[in-house]
């Protein structure tokens, strides 16, 4: 991998809990990924903390858990963090029981109706703006004449565009963008990079930024939430951004390595509180 990957050292501080992508480091699209099994088996076999999240909104936490299920990866439907989770959560934090007019699928309204939103075309509160395979002229036309209106804009997420068996697909981001460029208004994202999604992420499983690490594929969304919400970051090289393209980068994960197989072993290791104190770099 060109000299990138970094010999795998113990950690100034321990690791009690992991955060962890989904695509990219455990699966492509439904086919795992070496190691990702392993991965997950460990930790939950240990007990340590951990969630997987998703920028995706499209899915609820248990279509995640029967799609990872039938790529043989086991993982407990509360141990999955989406953006559409994020974004309701947020909302519900800002305007409790409040109206939205809501572009997205069962990940994204199911998590509005549970936090106990209006979902509604009628002088909604909000515009929430997730990801859809089936993107309607209609409704972003709708969505841009409320965001006129007064309606206020929140997007899931910024990805442009998104994984699927026949290439890259538009993702939230680039429906985001026509709609800021037909009203000017730009949207609140909430999904990675914000650090917001890994603040409340490590809200969920009780765990501290200090001693917590993010396993992720992308520089620009996951090392670098990760990075400013507080956490050491690994990066892996099953998925987006590759070996050549890390220096491109103004910032640097703390660590690279080929894959997730790699750390199946530092689930146990990294947890030692008694091993030596050595320096966590690449």
């Amino acid at each position: 991998m060109g000299g990138m990957t970094s010999r795998l050292q113990p950690p100034k501080r321990t690791v009690r809990a992991w955060l962890s992508d989904m695509d990219g480091v455990l699966v492509h699209e439904e086919e795992p990924i070496p190691g990702a099994a392993d991965f997950i088996a460990r930790l939950t076999g240990t007990g340590r903390p951990f969630l997987l999240l998703t920028n995706n909104s499209i899915y609820t936490p248990r279509d995640l858990q029967a799609r990872l299920h039938r790529s043989g990866i086991d993982v407990p439907e509360d141990a999955i963090w989406t953006s559409a989770l994020a974004t309701a959560q947020f909302l519900d934090n800002q305007r409790p029981g409040g109206s939205a007019y809501v572009i997205g699928e069962a990940g994204l309204t199911t998590a509005m109706h549970e936090i106990g939103y209006v979902l509604s075309e009628r002088e909604p509160e909000y515009v929430v703006l997730g990801e859809t395979r089936t993107y309607s002229f209609e409704a972003i036309t709708t969505a841009i004449r409320l965001i006129e209106k007064g309606a206020r804009f929140i997007a899931t997420n910024p990805d442009v565009s998104g994984p699927s068996i026949h290439g890259p697909i538009p993702a939230t981001g680039s429906v985001a963008a026509l709609i800021t460029k037909a009203t000017g208004v730009e949207p609140y994202f909430v999904g990675k990079p914000n650090p917001l999604m890994m603040r409340s992420a490590l809200n969920r499983i009780d765990a501290h930024s200090e001693t917590t690490v993010m396993v992720g594929d992308r520089m620009d969304t996951d090392v670098i939430s990760g990075l400013e919400a507080g956490l050491r970051t690994i990066l892996v090289l099953t998925g987006s951004t590759k070996a050549d393209q890390i220096e491109r980068f103004p910032y640097r994960p703390t660590h690279v390595v080929d894959s997730v197989a790699d750390l199946v072993d530092l689930v146990d290791e990294w947890n030692d509180e008694s091993q030596e104190v050595v320096d966590f770099a690449p």
